[in-house]
């Protein structure tokens, strides 16, 4: 049905171009027959010829010309609220009868062709493929990049290549609030094989991209119940592995690439050790809450702390024994 609509109205406006064309037609044929005799402006030129009488111009020829005006004015008048009442019959052939649910859907098919990686080509304005799937693997399963690491203290230190491990995306959407998301790919991450992407930092994404790509990202994202049944499974509730598991990445230098310093020493997020936890967070629940929510960027947490956005939460990928295990292990560091 939603076919047959959109068909028929596809008919109707070729129609209309045909009629206009053959229109244009007949007139460039009628002033092309036309010949031109020298000296016949002197009595063919308008000033020159005699012009309507004012009886006839302002009796029979402008009644006429008003009626053609009063046509005109009903076919727009009758034309437009048909064309209205037919607009609704437009949309469900175009699909708009889904609501947002269209644009949404539109948005997440083109985020997957971003996050596809083009096969043997560079990313074009046509067909943008920026290939994040090449670190994250298949929708967002997760993967690794070679790495060149320097050591910024020792400028003289040779540098190394290392396999950092890319972090799974399709749980991204889990750990982090949207407009997180969008902070983390336009601006990047300093330090680590994640490049800025948006214009705003200096990458080739524009605002609709970077938007299309968080709706793929929220769209591929697990269910956050099988998600907690895979961590107490994979770890239980033992808070060292689960540490290591979800928070050494950020808190352990070297963890990304299967070299860890000390567990907690500090490395993208601040250190852990020396009492450093229990300053900022004076009681456990007070911790507990922080690693479950974080907070809005620039709110304040534990003692004196502004959050900056970049602390994920964990409360839809762990269980609460899972936060309080870790918790508890973070405060004996």
């Amino acid at each position: 049905m939603n076919g047959v609509l959109a068909a028929s109205q596809q008919g109707i406006a070729i129609g209309v171009v045909l009629v206009m064309v053959a229109g244009w037609v007949v007139y460039l044929a009628g002033t092309a027959r036309r010949t031109y005799v020298p000296g016949a402006e002197l009595t063919e030129a308008p000033n020159r010829k005699a012009y309507y009488a004012d009886a006839e111009l302002e009796g029979p020829r402008l009644t006429r010309y008003l009626w053609w005006a009063l046509a005109t004015l009903a076919i727009s008048a009758v034309g437009l609220p048909l064309y209205w009442l037919r607009e609704p019959f437009r949309q469900l052939g175009a699909g708009f009868d889904r609501g947002t649910q269209y644009f949404e859907d539109t948005a997440v098919k083109r985020g997957e062709e971003l996050f596809q990686e083009f096969p043997g080509n560079p990313p074009t304005p046509r067909e943008p493929h920026f290939g994040c799937e090449q670190c994250h693997g298949v929708e967002g399963i997760g993967g690794s990049a070679s790495y060149t690491l320097v050591d910024p203290t020792n400028p003289d230190a040779p540098p190394r290549q290392v396999t950092w491990v890319a972090p799974a995306l399709n749980t991204v959407m889990l750990r982090y609030r949207p407009e997180e998301v969008r902070n983390i790919l336009v601006y990047g991450r300093a330090g680590t094989p994640m490049p800025a992407w948006g214009i705003e930092g200096g990458g080739p994404m524009n605002r609709q991209q970077i938007d299309d790509l968080i709706a793929y990202l929220d769209h591929i994202k697990l269910d956050p119940d099988e998600v907690k049944e895979k961590a107490m499974a994979e770890y239980g509730t033992d808070g060292q592995k689960l540490f290591e598991g979800y928070c050494a990445r950020c808190h352990t230098a070297g963890a990304s690439f299967g070299d860890p310093a000390e567990p907690g020493g500090g490395a993208f997020g601040p250190a852990l050790t020396g009492g450093a936890t229990l300053r900022q967070f004076p009681t456990v629940d007070s911790q507990v809450e922080w690693v479950a929510k974080t907070a809005e960027y620039g709110e304040l947490f534990g003692q004196r702390g502004v959050s900056e956005g970049v602390m994920p939460h964990f409360e839809n990928e762990l269980t609460p024994e899972q936060i309080e295990a870790i918790v508890e292990y973070e405060r004996g560091l």
